[in-house]
């Protein structure tokens, strides 16, 4: 009992400490509005109204704000990725713990992710899959939700995720797949894009 005891202990303090020094190598969240994100490069007509020509490396994207974008476009990708995402402060345990029971039992993947979560997976760190890369992206979940609000956070989610070849963001993406502005978008093209977002 004393040995099982003291097993604990070391164990809880072993993880503890892990998680503070991982947290003291995470990137600044209250530096994510000064990144440079790209965009592409929009050469206009000279009335300065019609774009004749869009230039971009590997990332198409076009920043929008949350006021740009429909409510039904917002309520679609909320519906389809992060349900509760008004509900939880930057990751779920319900959902990881279904994730981790899909894994072990059921030898599928199960994403526990939350939309905070998939923002800072594409945006800040890497796609590598491993422990570590998932503790550090959970600890940075935590601190983007305590530095910004749930709108700011669905601002920079909606422009960042990607959306297949080299759209990003549902502005790239209604060009792309509709010749149209996210903000003419109807219901059933919102219900494609945010489909579009679990398999690009």
């Amino acid at each position: 009992l004393i040995f099982i005891s003291v097993c604990f202990v070391l164990g809880v303090m072993f993880m503890i400490s892990v998680f503070l020094w991982l947290s003291n190598n995470l990137p600044d969240p209250n530096k994510l509005q000064d990144r440079n994100i790209a965009q592409s490069t929009k050469i206009f007509d000279r009335s300065g109204e019609e774009v004749l020509y869009e230039i971009y490396g590997e990332e198409e994207r076009t920043l929008v704000t949350l006021e740009e974008i429909p409510d039904h476009v917002e309520w679609a990708i909320i519906s389809m990725e992060d349900k509760n995402f008004y509900n939880h402060s930057g990751f779920s345990l319900w959902s990881i713990s279904r994730s981790v029971f899909k894994m072990v039992f059921m030898g599928g993947r199960g994403s526990g992710s939350t939309l905070t979560q998939q923002f800072v997976k594409n945006s800040i760190l890497t796609n590598e899959r491993s422990v570590i890369r998932k503790v550090k992206e959970l600890l940075l979940a935590r601190k983007i939700e305590k530095t910004y609000s749930k709108n700011e956070i669905l601002q920079l989610y909606l422009n960042e995720i990607p959306y297949g070849g080299a759209a990003y963001g549902v502005e790239a993406a209604s060009k792309k797949y509709f010749g149209k502005h996210v903000k003419d978008i109807n219901i059933s093209e919102a219900a494609l894009l945010a489909a579009i977002v679990q398999a690009p």
